[in-house]
């Protein structure tokens, strides 16, 4: 049987394209309150404008290289979203993105402006996931999956001026995520992934409400999606950054149990920037593991033999049906040309194994 494969999200946006990733912030590009910020605001859902037809076409780009590449499950790329959690938080009430709040995020790993909740979290209008899904679907036969940011990532990315209670923020979020997961089910996307690199961070509030929300975020969700939950350990500042303060190795070891015993069909873990101990994947009985099999922070292009003699090693410690290909993270830092070369390492290490 083969080993299927995937990607996880952000895919690198052409030059042409005005909205910038957050991976470029260095260059002056985004923040919360970025003049493309209130471009897109104003423009990305109308249907028809210029503006919109150079997201669908950047999409279908996104999608065509991935295809080229051999993935399975395809991602629209991220296309749209400047970043992938404060696109999300966009289309909700109770945010403010105009009077920032400067706040250091991730455990200390940097510090940066954000967009403040300042009132009850609710869905804000009509659904928009289901119609980026449907465009990136348009441009392949292959199942494309949407991603959208879990509750404790969302809470560590923006900053709070409103609730008392952290459970209670977590489970307002979880409920407006439901509303928008529930349209793309609706719409006929079969792969939905929540982002909860947060987790990995705060394994203690993952375990104490996390894991209780992201159930909530796929309630009445339909048993042929595939749910899917990403946990990496964080960006660096930039490619080839070796200082750059990830995550505890010991986090994946804490909230094992917990995630093997959730709903959850599939949780993508990152194991090519930094390896983990083998031992981890014995402690997956049920749940599927979506593999970081190519780092998407080094330059570097790992050999195919190199990529499958990993996932051989992995193989010793997880059935081969409960195990899926991917990058650790979305590709965002690498370019398109570095993406490629990875990417078809990565295919092509799956197939030999």
């Amino acid at each position: 049987m083969a080993l299927k494969t995937t990607c996880l999200g952000a895919y690198p946006k052409p030059d042409w394209l005005p909205v910038r990733d957050w991976f470029q912030i260095e260059e002056g590009h985004t923040t919360a309150g970025s003049e493309v910020t209130r471009l897109y605001t104003k423009t990305a859902n109308q249907a028809g404008t210029e503006f919109d037809k150079l997201l669908d076409e950047a999409t279908r780009a996104a999608v065509a290289d991935q295809v080229e590449c051999g993935i399975d499950i395809v991602t629209d790329g991220e296309q749209r979203r400047e970043n992938y959690i404060h696109y999300h938080c966009r289309h909700l009430a109770g945010f403010d993105f105009e009077d920032l709040t400067r706040k250091v995020l991730r455990s200390g790993a940097y510090e940066t402006e954000l967009p403040t909740i300042r009132g009850k979290i609710e869905p804000n209008g009509d659904h928009f996931l289901d119609h980026d899904w449907k465009v990136a679907q348009s441009f392949t036969e292959r199942p494309v999956k949407l991603t959208v940011p879990g509750p404790i990532t969302i809470m560590d990315t923006t900053a709070n001026d409103f609730y008392r209670d952290d459970r209670e923020l977590a489970f307002d979020l979880a409920d407006a995520l439901n509303y928008e997961i529930r349209a793309l089910a609706d719409a006929g996307c079969k792969f939905i992934q929540v982002d909860e690199p947060v987790f990995a961070r705060k394994p203690d509030e993952a375990l104490a409400y996390g894991v209780d929300a992201l159930e909530r975020c796929f309630d009445g969700v339909p048993t042929d999606v595939t749910r899917v939950v990403h946990m990496c350990c964080g960006y660096p500042n930039h490619l080839d950054d070796e200082t750059y303060l990830k995550a505890d190795p010991m986090c994946y070891h804490q909230i094992a149990q917990a995630m093997d015993a959730s709903s959850i069909d599939q949780l993508s873990l990152e194991d090519a920037h930094r390896h983990n101990d083998l031992g981890l994947y014995d402690k997956f009985q049920a749940i599927t593991i979506v593999f970081g099999a190519i780092a998407i922070a080094k330059s570097r292009v790992e050999p195919v033999e190199e990529v499958a003699d990993r996932i051989t090693q992995v193989l010793d410690h997880i059935d081969r049906d409960r195990l899926v290909i991917a990058p650790d993270c979305g590709l965002g830092f690498l370019g398109r040309d570095l993406a490629m070369e990875k990417l078809k390492n990565m295919t092509a290490a799956a197939a030999a194994v």
